[in-house]
């Protein structure tokens, strides 16, 4: 069973999709809704949701983030992902190494929901970039008492020359239109077993060859999500939730980039894949 949104007469509807059927919540407008409560609440409202079912066929999912839900993301969680930004980075290179091993993480705000790709939809690299590259991660969705209420995929898209010019500038190596991800569906944290053994899959297509691939597992995760999850919250309040992406652990050699065209495939064990094309820069993925 798992949580989605989505449409099937062009009005976006929150559902419980359990194989080829989607249930739709009565008890709430969308899924920041849902978000808004408890945690035994919102497995009490999945388990009955109440409303018209309509099958899976006939829907169009959708990013399963709306509302005043936020996208934040933490980085350097894997020791891939540091040795990446390191190499990138040769003027500020140690940063990265000290913050890997620092007592507190690096969270970043990535997206609003409104800007949030779902499912199919075009992502965007920045025109003013020469390296970009998605990263495959594990999001946690977390309620507005901080509490995991499931898991997605996030696809933390990232300009690599952008962020190693200057780490100050990773707000504009992260945060654009276009620059995020998430889908196809949330699955509820009880249905997660462990999160720490869950393994995360990256293809990338051009002209229909495969460009790169690799997988890795969450396992190798430094950070335990109720770790990040508490540093989100420590000091801010989401009413509404928030969707945390816990970094990635797969990022193509250097000077491999994404071009136009290409499509990208992240699978995660246990909720799905998320699939996009690439088109480059804001007046593409307006369009």
């Amino acid at each position: 069973m798992q949580i989605v949104r989505f449409q099937a007469d062009g009005k976006p509807r929150a559902g419980v999709l359990d194989g080829d059927v989607i249930t739709t919540l009565t008890a709430v407008p969308g899924v920041s809704g849902l978000l808004s409560m408890p945690l035994s609440e919102i497995r009490a409202i999945c388990a009955a949701p109440g409303g018209e079912t309509i099958p899976r066929a006939q829907a169009e999912l959708l990013a399963p983030v709306d509302g005043r839900t936020e996208v934040w993301a933490a980085g350097v969680t894997y020791e891939r992902s540091r040795d990446a930004r390191m190499l990138e980075s040769e003027n500020s290179a140690s940063i990265y190494d000290r913050v890997y091993a620092a007592e507190r993480p690096e969270l970043f705000f990535k997206s609003a929901a409104w800007r949030v790709r779902g499912p199919g939809s075009p992502v965007s690299v920045r025109a003013d970039s020469s390296i970009d590259v998605p990263e495959p991660e594990l999001a946690a969705v977390l309620n507005s008492a901080g509490e995991v209420a499931g898991y997605t995929i996030c696809n933390d898209m990232s300009s690599r020359s952008i962020e190693g010019e200057n780490p100050l500038y990773l707000p504009q190596a992260k945060i654009y239109l276009g620059g995020c991800a998430v889908g196809p569906a949330i699955t509820p944290a009880w249905e997660i077993p462990d999160p720490y053994d869950l393994t995360i899959g990256l293809t990338i297509s051009r002209a229909g060859v495969v460009a790169w691939e690799g997988s890795a597992s969450t396992a190798r995760l430094r950070r335990r999500v109720d770790e990040l999850a508490a540093y989100l919250f420590r000091e801010d309040d989401f009413p509404e939730g928030a969707v945390l992406s816990t970094g990635t652990s797969l990022v193509p050699d250097l000077p491999f980039t994404l071009q136009p065209g290409d499509d990208i495939s992240i699978t995660i064990s246990g909720i799905g894949e998320l699939s996009n094309p690439v088109v480059r820069g804001k007046a593409a993925v307006a369009g």
